[in-house]
């Protein structure tokens, strides 16, 4: 949104999922302690990872996306794809809304799941402010990580959003 916003003649069309231009509680970071708690180097298998994780993480679909940040490297042991200890320190600067200098009259498509409160009906408003062409989609029976709760309606709605000229 920020980048958008600062650099309109470099995004044609954007598309965000399930986050609104405000700052939120830290909701996430549970899961990066969870992250950050996993013993990687006694891991012999992605289903020790799991199990592991799964005392934190009780969510399966949650732990097996956050798993898709694990891999092996080149002897052979364990390690984030991500910064992860980048992105757990950063944290409280993450939760902040972004700054958005300008308004972004470019088209946009915001996603959301209707089981998630992160755009909640009194964002759309504000939303609407900063980008005047936002459209709207809500896919049913999904809570905030759209992508992993509904991966085919979710790649339905973007690819539809970004196939329109």
């Amino acid at each position: 949104m920020q980048f958008a916003s600062e650099s309109p003649e470099m995004v044609a069309k954007l598309v965000i999922v399930d986050i609104s231009p405000k700052a939120y509680p830290p909701s996430h970071q549970p899961i990066l302690q969870a992250m950050q708690d996993l013993q990687l180097h006694a891991l012999k298998t992605y289903g020790e990872a799991e199990a592991a994780l799964s005392t934190n993480i009780s969510d399966a679909s949650l732990r097996k996306f956050v798993l898709k940040n694990l891999m092996r490297d080149t002897n052979g042991e364990f390690r984030w794809r991500i910064g992860l200890d980048s992105l757990a320190a950063n944290y409280d600067q993450l939760i902040k809304p972004p700054a958005i200098s300008n308004r972004f009259d470019k088209p946009t498509c915001f996603v959301r799941g209707a089981l998630s409160n992160f755009i909640a009906e009194q964002d759309l408003a504000s939303i609407r402010e900063y980008f005047p062409r936002a459209e709207f989609h809500t896919i049913p029976n999904a809570g905030h990580w759209v992508h992993i709760d509904a991966p085919e309606e979710f790649y339905r709605v973007v690819d539809e959003y970004l196939s329109r000229s």
